[in-house]
C-alpha cells in the first residue's frame, strides 16, 4: 500500500547555511582551522577599508597584507587613479582602526566585470511639453542656421508621441 506524503511547512525542514556553520566546519580540520585567523583578519581589514572609503572600495579588493605593505586589486586604471588620490585618507583612517599600514601597491586586475558608470535616467515629456516643442519647431524661422534644431525638435516629437 501506497502513501501519498502533503508536502506543507510543517512536515520539511530547511536547513540554512550560515556564517557560523562554515566556520564550525573550518575549525574541525586542522589545516582548514589554522587559516581561520588570516581570514578574519583579511575581513575585518577589508571591512575596515570599505569604511574609509565607502564607494570606492565597491569594486576594490585586498590581495595581501604583508609587513605594513597593502596590496589592493583594482578593476580598472581609472579606479586606480581615483583611489591613488585618496590614499593618505585611507591609511590615516587605518592607522586610526590599529592597522599599520605603511604602503599601499594597487595592482589593475580584470578578475570581475564592473559597471562604474550610473544608470541614466529616462526622462520623460508631459503631452503639453511635446505640443510646446512641436509648436517651437514650427515656428523657427526655416533659415540654413535654424535647419539642424528644428530638424532635432521634428524627430523628438515624432519619438515622443505615439502614432
Amino acid at each position: 500500500m501506497l502513501l501519498r506524503m502533503r508536502f506543507n511547512s510543517s512536515n520539511l525542514s530547511i536547513t540554512r547555511r550560515t556564517p557560523i556553520g562554515a566556520t564550525d566546519f573550518l575549525r574541525r580540520d586542522d589545516k582548514m582551522a589554522a587559516l581561520l585567523p588570516a581570514i578574519e583578519r583579511m575581513a575585518s581589514l577589508q571591512k575596515d577599508c570599505a569604511a574609509a572609503l565607502p564607494a570606492m572600495f565597491k569594486y576594490c579588493e585586498i590581495l595581501a597584507f604583508e609587513e605594513g605593505q597593502l596590496t589592493l586589486s583594482l578593476p580598472n586604471a581609472a579606479l586606480a587613479a581615483k583611489l591613488k588620490q585618496q590614499l593618505p585618507k585611507l591609511q590615516d583612517t587605518l592607522a586610526r582602526r590599529g592597522w599599520q599600514v605603511h604602503g599601499v601597491k594597487l595592482k589593475v586586475q580584470m578578475s570581475k566585470p564592473a559597471e562604474i558608470k550610473e544608470q541614466m535616467r529616462a526622462l520623460s515629456l508631459t503631452e503639453a511639453a511635446v505640443t510646446a516643442f512641436d509648436e517651437l519647431g514650427d515656428a523657427l524661422e526655416d533659415t540654413p542656421q535654424n535647419a539642424t534644431l528644428i530638424a532635432a525638435l521634428k524627430a523628438m516629437v515624432a519619438k515622443r508621441r505615439p502614432t
